[in-house]
């Protein structure tokens, strides 16, 4: 039967989801309130009246490495190891403490698991790469009325942490490895993703080909054009970005502590793998040691979509794992080591997991909802896991958190707040559609909120 938005419940009834004991009627249609009613706009919903509880952020974070796994990693295959016939002799699987870990697969990161936490009990909302990496960077669903305006978490951090421009040298907000993606939605362009493709050799566009002298006369010109600009005040609030935008990229220009951000030798890059993410660890270890302004620091690293031929010898899976344990794992050490690591959240994950059991008949695994969030850095309690999936990891058998459901994009959004210090329940008033704009949907009703356990 069609409700009168023409939605179908016949097709919700009777499945697992609707049956599942953990879940339960209630929840669900609170999820569904994310999943589905995102869809239509209510403008009717009173958030103004709803009374908001006091929270208490974490706040054991300064700075925040958030890494996407783009095509979604095996969660069975790497942080949620379950051992079968098909199980590659390579991994070599090794118990911790209490973790079963592929230490053939990635020995760098079995090395530093008493900084690592692995949330188990993670499940995407969606299996289409595009909808899943979306929801994952703006921490609500894509198609929702509201996602068309929603900035990044990356731009939330820099609207929340990020110095005035005037104060800083670098971007509040870097995308490594990426040239687009979601960015700043309403907000104001200096918390938009600055977009970096580190090699060693510095930065493109930070010099001039007539020399300093010849930029900075040419520059002088320019400002006194804006600042005339800026002071019409028809034509001022149109310039304004534009302005501040050339003052920042000047700072970066012929500035040797940004030099020394973006310009490393071979010895490193072989130290952390000799790739291009190798290079953004790297960078990301070189910006949190600058101190130049950068509080989130986004890594993009992918595929990982492997339908075919997963365990191919030093190629797929073996080869991507490769790569991201000798940078991520040399990163760590090396945060431990100059003591940013406490003060420094690291999130990885994909946007979605991929299927269990044996492999397809191709050789590889097709996309899942059930995946493994990794957490390392801030303080988190390491050498275990949070939450546990069935013995096969298809689905949820102990979520292992106070709120007793799997865990959300939009959980995860709100833990990287609150370990920023960032009151995960804000509902801004600025937004064009003047509804209010949450930094994380319906948090205002304790729908989503941080995964405090993994302090515990």
């Amino acid at each position: 039967m069609k409700d009168r938005f023409g939605f179908d419940w016949s097709k919700i009834k009777g499945t697992q989801f609707w049956r599942a004991p953990h879940v339960g009627r209630r929840t669900f249609f609170r999820h569904l309130a994310t999943a589905v009613g995102g869809y239509y706009l209510l403008p009717t919903r009173p958030m103004e009246n709803i009374a908001k509880a006091a929270v208490t952020p974490i706040g054991t974070a300064k700075n925040c490495i958030f890494v996407l796994l783009t095509g979604a990693p095996s969660h069975i295959d790497t942080f949620d190891l379950k051992e079968g016939s098909w199980t590659p002799s390579y991994f070599n699987p090794t118990t911790y403490g209490d973790l079963r870990f592929p230490q053939g697969l990635m020995p760098n990161l079995a090395n530093q698991l008493d900084s690592i936490a692995l949330v188990r009990s993670s499940r995407a909302w969606a299996t289409a790469h595009g909808i899943a990496q979306t929801w994952v960077q703006i921490g609500r669903n894509p198609v929702s009325g509201l996602s068309k305006i929603a900035p990044h978490i990356g731009s939330v951090v820099a609207m929340e942490l990020g110095a005035k421009p005037e104060n800083r040298t670098l971007p509040p907000f870097i995308s490594l490895n990426a040239s687009d993606g979601p960015g700043a939605g309403y907000f104001p362009a200096d918390d938009a993703p600055f977009y970096v493709s580190p090699n060693g050799a510095g930065i493109t566009n930070s010099t001039n080909p007539s020399g300093p002298d010849v930029l900075d006369r040419r520059f002088g010109m320019k400002l006194d054009i804006d600042t005339e600009l800026e002071a019409d005040p028809q034509l001022g609030p149109a310039t304004s970005d534009v302005f501040n935008m050339s003052l920042s990229a000047r700072r970066m220009m012929y500035n040797n502590a940004v030099t020394q951000v973006f310009n490393f030798d071979q010895t490193t890059r072989n130290a952390y793998g000799n790739s291009s993410f190798g290079n953004a660890c790297i960078t990301a270890r070189n910006l949190l040691r600058s101190n130049l302004g950068t509080r989130f620091i986004q890594i993009s690293f992918g595929s990982w979509d492997h339908h075919v031929n997963i365990y191919a010898p030093n190629s797929n899976l073996q080869s991507m794992a490769r790569q991201f344990d000798s940078g991520l794992g040399t990163l760590i050490a090396d945060l431990k080591a100059d003591g940013t690591l406490d003060q420094t959240l690291i999130v990885a994950m994909g946007e979605f997991g991929r299927t269990v059991g044996p492999l397809n008949l191709n050789g590889g695994r097709d996309h899942h909802l059930q995946q493994t969030a990794f957490f390392a850095g801030a303080k988190v309690r390491g050498m275990r896991a949070i939450g546990a999936t069935d013995s096969t990891g298809a689905s949820i058998k102990d979520p292992g958190w106070s709120r007793g459901r799997e865990v959300k994009a939009e959980d995860i959004e709100a833990t990287i707040y609150s370990a920023l210090g960032i009151d995960w329940t804000t509902v801004r008033r600025d937004d064009p559609f003047k509804r209010g704009f949450e930094y994380v949907p319906f948090s205002d009703q304790d729908l989503y909120g941080p995964i405090n356990e993994l302090w515990s």
